[in-house]
This record gives structure tokens, C-alpha cells and sequence, in this order.
């Protein structure tokens, strides 16, 4: 079904099993966040330290950084982080998971925190599909053969791409603002003034001046565009600085740059991806269960719910989240970003 029921015959959370509940603990249940039955955080002990449980694991063209947290033999979720975000996104969210039962991991996607290029020859491509190629050769790397998988920003978009592409790999998705699949081709295609001025960035990293000042200002950048993606998150710095510091990974201004240009077709991807892209440039519906979810508040650009409802052809839920929530929703609105893992997996 499309929107998600306040109550059921199982109570407000009727996803979520016994043994699940009982290990919830002291994470109250209850109803809020817009009238979604939604986990409550009950305190600093519902949460985690992602750079507290750090691991690395040579995965495809990446030694990745990750952190991993929940039984070993949980039901495995990915979450994956976006632009100008980390693993932090997460912190909350995958506590709550963790607690539940869930197999929870959330790596650095390439250019970020402690992940590293094996190889200095290899180039610090950005494009959809590499991102999704990566994700998959964790779960390789890790044992997983299925996983539920929650993303936002890039994060979400890599998400998207693993479900179109990979379905067996992906028992169940959660997406923040929705289906974010794109193609260079669409990316040629010039927008409405209004919505040219809110991808301002992504011109100024097309020119050779916007890259400089990225890597001159990496900081000053991504306290920028928080404020602006999220305009009523009152985050403080210390916030800031835990997922400022994955930024000073050496290959993310290239990569970020390049995710960017390539969007727009200024640079080429990678030939051995161009099977993939042509499949993703035909924007394939997703079949696997769906958890769409989108804040009120989301300064960033971002489609209307409606304008890719027809995308998701499987079972499927949009959420709207309340209260001021911006486009960093699972760091935002944590425990309704665990909730919506929990009962995708259950649609």
C-alpha cells in the first residue's frame, strides 16, 4: 500500500516481532513524527559511536572502512551515507537497529573517512553506478547475499541503483526522497531558473575555480550546504566535526568533483560501466519492498513523491516526516528511519 496505517491488529508497530521488541529494551514505542508509529530514542544508551567500532575489508577497488554493530547473525542491513555526510548519519538510527536484532553496516563510501583506493592507478570516478559496484562487492567481501538497504543522498541513489539493477541482493529498501535514479542524459537537460539555483554547486564544481575552492574550503563547504539542505537542523559543532573529518579522506575532492561533472556529462565514466548505465539510463522500475520517505523540511533538491510513485512496482509506502526534518533525515529523524527499515522488510 502507498501510505503507512497508524495502527494495526499487531498494535502501532505490527512489523516489528517479540523477540524483536524484547530486545528494543529501553527504546520506547510510541506514536509521533506526524502520527508514524515510530521507535523512541530512550537515551545516550540507544545510540552508537560509529567511529568507535571501525573495521576495514579489501572490497572490489576499495579497502573499506565500515562499522558494524547488532548480533552477527542478524538480519543484515547496509546503510549508506551521502554527500557532505558520513557514517554519522547513522549513528542513531543503526543503534536502534543494532538493538532490535539487526546486522548493521555502515561503510565510507569511496572518498570518505578511512576507505581507501587499493591501487593509485585507479581513477577516482564518482559516477551512480560505480558507487552501487562497490556497495555490492562489500556484501561480497562481508558473506552477506542479501541485505536490507536504507540510503539518502547519494546514499539513496546507490540504493536505488542496487534495487534496479541487483534485486537478489536487496531484501527490502528504504529511500530518502525517493527514486533518485539519473542518466547524463537527463543531467544535459537545462531546469527551470528556480531549480538551476539550487544545484549552484554543482556548476561551481564544473569549473576548475569551484574544485580549488572546494578542497581550499572543504569544511566551510559542507557546513554550507547542511544549513542550507537542512535549514531547521540546529545541529552543533562537535555534530559537525565528527562527519567534517571524513572529508579529509585524500581522494574526496576528486571523487566528489567527478560525481558532479559526470552528472552533466563533462567527464566520462568508467567503459566497463556503460552496460550498466544504459540499463539505468532507461530508468528501471524497482519490484523490491519500498519505504519511501521525505522530511518537511528538506532544503535540498529533491522530486515531489508523486513524480515517481509509478517507479516502485513491488509493495510500497511513502512517509512524510514532520517537525522540521531536513535532507540528512536518518541523522534528523533517526528513530523514524529505523522504524521504516524494520517494516520495509515486512511489506
Amino acid at each position: 500500500m502507498e501510505q503507512e496505517r497508524t495502527t494495526s491488529p499487531d498494535g502501532p508497530i505490527r512489523s516489528v516481532d517479540r523477540q524483536r521488541r524484547q530486545l528494543l529494551g529501553g527504546a520506547a514505542i510510541g506514536l509521533g513524527l506526524g502520527g508514524l508509529a515510530t521507535l523512541s530514542l530512550g537515551g545516550a544508551d540507544a545510540t552508537f559511536a560509529a567511529d568507535s567500532g571501525l573495521r576495514q575489508i579489501d572490497a572490489g577497488q576499495l579497502r573499506v572502512g565500515y562499522a558494524e554493530f547488532g548480533p552477527a547473525y542478524g538480519q543484515p542491513v547496509l546503510l549508506l551515507h551521502g554527500w557532505p555526510y558520513d557514517i554519522h548519519t547513522y549513528d542513531d538510527a543503526a543503534g536502534l537497529l543494532a538493538r532490535a536484532g539487526y546486522r548493521v553496516i555502515v561503510p565510507y563510501l569511496r572518498g570518505y573517512g578511512t576507505t581507501r583506493f587499493l591501487s593509485d592507478a585507479t581513477p577516482r570516478n564518482g559516477q551512480q553506478s560505480v558507487l552501487a559496484v562497490d556497495a555490492i562487492a562489500l556484501l561480497d567481501s562481508l558473506g552477506i547475499e542479501r541485505a536490507i538497504i536504507g540510503g539518502c543522498d547519494w546514499g539513496a541513489r546507490t540504493a536505488n541503483v542496487i534495487a534496479a539493477l541487483w534485486p537478489q541482493r536487496c531484501t527490502a529498501m528504504v529511500s530518502v526522497s525517493g527514486y533518485l535514479i539519473g542518466s547524463q542524459e537527463r543531467g544535459r537537460i537545462p531546469l527551470p531558473p528556480k531549480a538551476e539555483l539550487q544545484w549552484w554547486y554543482q556548476y561551481y564544481f564544473a569549473t576548475e575555480r569551484g574544485e580549488a575552492g572546494y578542497r581550499m574550503h572543504t569544511r566551510d563547504f559542507a557546513r554550507l550546504i547542511w544549513q542550507l539542505a537542512s535549514p531547521k537542523w540546529s545541529f552543533d559543532e562537535a555534530t559537525f566535526e565528527r562527519s567534517a573529518q571524513a572529508l579529509e579522506n585524500p581522494d574526496h575532492v576528486a571523487v566528489a568533483v567527478h560525481n558532479y561533472r559526470w552528472r552533466l556529462g563533462l567527464v566520462p565514466g568508467n567503459e566497463r560501466l556503460e552496460p550498466l548505465e544504459t540499463r539505468l539510463a532507461s530508468f528501471p522500475d524497482i519490484a523490491v519492498p519500498t519505504i519511501t520517505l521525505e522530511g518537511d523540511a528538506n532544503g535540498a533538491p529533491h522530486p515531489e513523491p508523486a513524480s515517481y510513485r509509478a517507479k516502485f512496482t513491488g509493495p510500497y509506502q511513502h512517509r512524510d516526516i514532520s517537525g522540521g526534518i531536513g535532507h540528512n533525515l536518518p541523522q534528523e529523524a533517526p528513530a523514524a528511519f529505523a522504524q521504516a527499515i524494520i517494516d520495509a522488510a515486512k511489506l
